[in-house]
């Protein structure tokens, strides 16, 4: 599964999770069995090879009908910043459905 979010930097390790409108550059995280297989980088979330299936934001208030229309499911991290605690958040289902 593809799953994109906004981030502050294309430093896997430091990069941050921020505010769409504050985004710096967008990482797409590749994940299969449980593990990461990928993480690539762009200047807008839908300027990657591959489409992404969810979008990860960072609370519920975020314009995410772009990301809606294309039919992609919405997760909050309402306290994971890090790709890493992202990745496990997801894997572990400790990412929240966005509520409208």
């Amino acid at each position: 599964m593809y799953i994109v979010l906004p981030l502050d930097s294309d430093d896997t390790q430091e990069a941050k999770l921020t505010k769409i409108e504050d985004a710096k550059i967008w990482g797409q995280i590749l994940i299969e069995e449980g593990e990461v297989v990928e993480i690539n980088f762009a200047n807008s979330w839908d300027g990657f090879e591959n489409m992404s299936q969810a979008a990860v934001v960072c609370d519920d208030g975020e314009y995410v009908w772009p990301f809606i229309e294309m039919n992609m499911m919405v997760l909050v991290a309402h306290t994971q910043r890090y790709i890493d605690d992202i990745v496990e958040a997801y894997l572990f289902k400790e990412l929240h459905e966005l509520a409208y």
